[in-house]
């Protein structure tokens, strides 16, 4: 017997990313009537999303710190989303709320949508600009040039942007969100597409990556991004909680170098949380994990270990430099780290 063949319209749905709500952009001229100024604009991330991790990733390496202020938020949601439970008074000290959900009510009226991150909110009016994850962080990188840091990289050269973007739509279709669409399926089928998705699209990857240190040209590009901040959480939460367990990525040599080499690239390791990151997703997602235990594991003391990916030649910031410390305020605190 079929047994799929005997699906109902519940079973047959299928986790599908929403679209984002409020795609203004923030560009050099102000087309959308938000112009790119120091200081207007607070970048609202939570450390344990990947999705926000890009933008938390191209600040840093763009060195928009000064720029572009940061809120973090609790890795644990309530009814009401996203919240600032981090802060002194539970409240973000410069946006003056006590959750993101604020900002998108200050922007639409009763808005009837789901409070995302990463989310970029004007501070004079309070009001949400933007929740476009795939948009922010190209701007990032090619309309805040004006304020980026001395050295910046270019993150996504026009010479590669074609092959950038081809890249980044597998990786976007079948890892980013392939993992997703694992963990939240309601029926096997589904489960097992995403699976065989998955690891057929690292198994591509992997290929790709067995001779050349990165992504698409020799520096780190906005592929390079996207994909690290799904690799980084791996082991930790998708091989067990996300149930993409044929292997770990630990256990296949080239993406667990590569993923590594990014990891202590400065820009990339030091915006990780793993206690954000472990917290959030076994505590939040109780109709998988309903008892809401978050492992111990896994020994996190792999990732400093030597990559030898500089073998491969490749020039991390291109024609630029790395990025400073990590500013004042600003660094994971250590239960976060990997020791």
């Amino acid at each position: 017997m079929n047994t799929a063949d005997q699906e109902t319209p519940r079973e047959r749905k299928e986790f599908r990313r929403s679209a984002p709500h409020f795609a203004d952009r923030i560009t050099a001229d102000g087309r959308d009537g938000w112009p790119v100024e120091a200081g207007r604009y607070r970048l609202v991330v939570s450390r344990a999303c990947p999705w926000a991790s890009r933008a938390l990733v191209s600040r840093r390496l763009l060195g928009l710190e000064r720029a572009l202020s940061l809120a973090v938020t609790d890795p644990i949601q309530d009814e009401r989303s996203w919240r600032f439970t981090l802060d002194p008074g539970d409240r973000d000290p410069v946006l003056g709320i006590g959750f993101l959900s604020e900002a998108y009510d200050a922007r639409e009226t009763g808005y009837p949508g789901g409070v995302s991150v990463p989310a970029v909110v004007d501070v004079p009016s309070g009001q949400l600009v933007t929740n476009d994850y795939h948009r922010i962080t190209l701007d990032l990188a090619t309309e805040w040039t004006a304020l980026q840091r001395e050295g910046a990289p270019d993150l996504y050269p026009e010479e590669h942007r074609d092959e950038i973007d081809d890249v980044a739509e597998g990786i976007y279709r079948d890892v980013n969100n392939g993992v997703y669409r694992a963990g939240f399926a309601e029926h096997q089928h589904t489960y097992d597409d995403a699976y065989r998705r998955l690891f057929a699209r690292l198994d591509e990857l992997s290929e790709r990556l067995a001779g050349r240190r990165y992504l698409v040209g020799d520096t780190i590009t906005e592929a390079d991004i996207r994909l690290f901040t799904t690799l980084v959480r791996f082991d930790a939460v998708y091989h067990g909680h996300f149930k993409c367990n044929r292997n770990k990525l630990s256990e296949d040599p080239v993406l667990w170098g590569y993923v590594r080499d990014l990891f202590q690239t400065p820009g990339f390791g030091d915006t990780v949380d793993f206690d954000h990151i472990k917290r959030h997703y076994y505590q939040v997602h109780t109709n998988i994990n309903p008892r809401r235990i978050v492992p111990l594991g896994p020994d996190l003391t792999g990732w400093l270990t030597p990559h030898h990916r500089e073998e491969l030649g490749g020039r991390p910031f291109g024609d630029g430099t790395a990025p400073g410390p990590v500013p004042d305020g600003e660094a994971v605190p250590e239960e976060g780290r990997a020791a």
